[in-house]
């Protein structure tokens, strides 16, 4: 946080392109979090999104034996380095590709939401219940077009329908937090790196919520999921969007 609205120029730097930015504070995050987690529990590792910017080969410990801690240290970077608040930190704890708990931390609205495999979805010590729709259009957030490709570019666009109000996402951890939290119905998205989707979906599925990939199958943390897939506030809810995506699907026509 010392670092939101003090950046200097030479602290914001751009990855793989124009939209992919990483600062100093999420790589000193990611250290601080990589450091104090696996202290905190022996025989762990972390997968973090800049430690395999780095090294691409440790994503593959999310198909191995040991506890794996999955970070983003500052999931919004565009919104960070703007000084917007609408960032946040992100971390879970996954076993054999099961999620176990997870965080979301979103420092500059004084927001901590929890989750525990089975134990429910809280916020600020409250618990969350995502509940189902009211009348009206369904809201939903769904992958900015740049990071789509043609065909998930289509099966986004059948989402651009009567009875449904989408638009452009911002950090998918706060999106998530949303749906649990009944402010928002469902996301739509079409890329599958785990340090975006493992804590927020541990947090709508606790909060009640619902999730599926195009395949019809719960979302994989070690991927090869059929894209895109949808988190939403109930089953019925997901079942909708699942189906206008797979209308607009190609091969669908």
């Amino acid at each position: 946080m010392p670092r939101w609205r003090q950046l200097a120029d030479d602290e914001v730097t751009a990855k793989s392109g124009p939209h992919d930015l990483v600062t100093v504070a999420d790589r000193g995050a990611e250290r601080h979090l990589t450091s104090a987690l696996t202290e905190l529990l022996p025989g762990s590792v972390v997968v973090g999104e800049e430690g395999v910017h780095e090294d691409p080969s440790r994503y593959e410990a999310l198909q191995g034996d040991a506890p794996v801690w999955i970070v983003d240290p500052v999931d919004g970077t565009r919104q960070f380095v703007r000084g917007e608040p609408g960032f946040c930190t992100l971390v879970a704890l996954a076993r054999g590709g099961t999620l176990y708990a997870s965080w979301t931390y979103a420092p500059a609205r004084g927001l901590m939401a929890t989750a525990r495999r089975g134990g429910g979805a809280w916020l600020n010590g409250v618990r969350l219940e995502a509940g189902s729709p009211g009348p009206g259009p369904l809201e939903v957030a769904t992958s900015h077009p740049d990071f789509t490709d043609e065909d998930q570019k289509r099966a986004l666009g059948a989402l651009w329908t009567d009875g449904v109000d989408p638009r452009p996402c911002g950090s998918a951890g706060l999106e998530y937090l949303r749906i649990a939290r009944g402010q928002l119905d469902a996301v739509a998205f079409s890329w599958e790196l785990a340090w975006d989707h493992a804590a927020g979906l541990l947090l709508v599925t606790e909060a009640g919520g619902f999730q599926r990939t195009l395949a019809d199958r719960p979302f994989s943390l070690t991927g090869h999921n059929t894209l895109p897939f949808t988190a939403a506030r109930d089953e019925p809810t997901a079942r909708r969007i699942l189906g206008l995506l797979a209308a607009g699907r190609p091969q669908a026509a």
